[in-house]
C-alpha cells in the first residue's frame, strides 16, 4: 500500500533536490518575497545612501576640520562650533530665519484657510480660479525670483513706477535693509501658499455635510460654524502645514538667490544661504558644515516641540 501523496499547500512540505538536500516550500517562499521587496526598494535605498545619509555623515566629519574642499583639511575638534559663538553674520542670519519663520507661517495658514474657504463654492470657473494660486507654487522658484527681483527694483521696478504715478513716494524694498526682509516673506507667501490651499481644500471637503447642515438648522451663523466646525476639523492639518512650513523656511534660498543675494549689508540672508556662501564663496567648508549642522539640530528641536506642543494640545490623535 502506498504512502499518502502530500499536498501542495501542506503545511511542512519540502522539494526534494539533488545530493538528498531539502528546502522547505515556506521558506523559498520567504526567499522569493524578499527579493522580489528589494528589487522594488533597492534602487530608492541606494538613492537615499548615495544622496543623504552617506553626504550626511561626510558633512559631519567635515565639520571637524578646516576644509576648503580644494585641499585635505586638518582635524580642528570643536574649533568650528565655538566659532560660531562669536560670529555676527552667523547670528544675523539666525535672526533672519526666525523672522522669516515667524511671518511667514501664520499669514500662510490663514491666508491659506481663508482663500481655500473661498474656493469650496460650486460656482462658474472654479477649476480656473483653483488652477490659479496653484500656479506660483509650481511654477521655478528661480524664475519667480528673477521677475520679483525686476518688479521691485528701486530704480527701474514696476511696482515703484506705479506708486509714482499714483502720487505715492517711491521705496527702497528689496534695496532698503529696513524693507527688504519683509518683501521677500511676502513674495515667499505668494509663491508657497497656493500648497496650503490645495491641502485645506482637501481637508474642507472631508467636512460631512450633515454636520453643516444641523449646524444650519440649529440656527448657527457663519462665525459660529468656522469657529467650532471648521477650525477644530483642520487643527490637524494645519498643524501638517506648520510643520512643513517651518520645514520650508529653514531650508530658504532660492529666492534669496536670485533677489538681493543676501543684501543689502545682510539684512536678507539666511542661515542656508550663508552655508552655501561659506562652502562656495569663501571655500570655508569645514566651517560651513558646522553652521549647517547647527540647522539640523535646531531644526529637529523646534519640530519636535511643535509635535510635542500639538499632541498635548488635541491636535494630533
Amino acid at each position: 500500500m502506498s504512502a499518502p501523496a502530500l499536498t501542495k499547500d501542506k503545511p511542512g512540505r519540502t522539494d526534494r533536490r539533488p545530493g538528498g538536500l531539502s528546502v522547505p516550500a515556506g521558506r523559498r517562499r520567504s526567499l522569493g518575497d524578499h527579493l522580489a521587496g528589494w528589487s522594488f526598494a533597492g534602487p530608492s535605498t541606494l538613492l537615499v545612501l548615495g544622496f543623504s545619509l552617506i553626504p550626511m555623515a561626510w558633512a559631519l566629519r567635515l565639520s571637524f576640520t578646516d576644509s576648503d574642499l580644494v585641499t585635505p583639511g586638518k582635524g580642528v575638534g570643536l574649533a568650528n562650533y565655538r566659532a560660531l559663538g562669536h560670529d555676527p553674520v552667523f547670528w544675523q542670519s539666525l535672526r533672519n530665519t526666525l523672522m522669516l519663520i515667524v511671518l511667514y507661517i501664520p499669514s500662510s495658514l490663514v491666508l491659506g484657510l481663508v482663500v481655500a474657504l473661498l474656493l469650496n463654492k460650486r460656482i462658474k470657473g472654479i477649476a480656473f480660479y483653483r488652477a490659479c494660486f496653484l500656479v506660483p507654487f509650481v511654477a521655478s522658484a528661480a524664475a519667480e525670483g528673477l521677475l520679483m527681483a525686476f518688479m521691485f527694483d528701486k530704480d527701474f521696478g514696476a511696482v515703484n513706477g506705479l506708486l509714482t504715478r499714483t502720487g505715492l513716494p517711491a521705496q527702497g524694498f528689496l534695496g532698503d535693509p529696513s524693507q527688504a526682509m519683509y518683501v521677500i516673506t511676502a513674495i515667499y507667501v505668494w509663491t508657497q501658499f497656493g500648497f496650503n490651499v490645495v491641502i485645506y481644500l482637501a481637508a474642507l471637503q472631508e467636512i460631512p455635510k450633515e454636520v453643516l447642515e444641523a449646524a444650519a438648522i440649529d440656527g448657527a451663523g457663519r462665525w459660529a460654524t468656522f469657529r467650532h466646525i471648521i477650525v477644530p476639523s483642520v487643527r490637524p492639518i494645519s498643524l501638517f502645514l506648520a510643520i512643513w512650513g517651518l520645514i520650508d523656511t529653514l531650508q530658504f534660498f532660492d529666492l534669496i538667490l536670485t533677489t538681493t543675494k543676501g543684501g543689502p549689508v545682510n539684512s536678507t540672508i539666511t542661515i542656508v544661504y550663508y552655508v552655501w556662501q561659506l562652502a562656495f564663496d569663501y571655500f570655508t567648508a569645514g566651517y560651513g558644515a558646522a553652521v549647517a549642522y547647527t540647522l539640523f539640530a535646531g531644526s529637529l528641536l523646534l519640530i519636535a516641540i511643535g509635535l510635542i506642543s500639538g499632541r498635548r494640545k488635541g491636535f494630533l490623535l
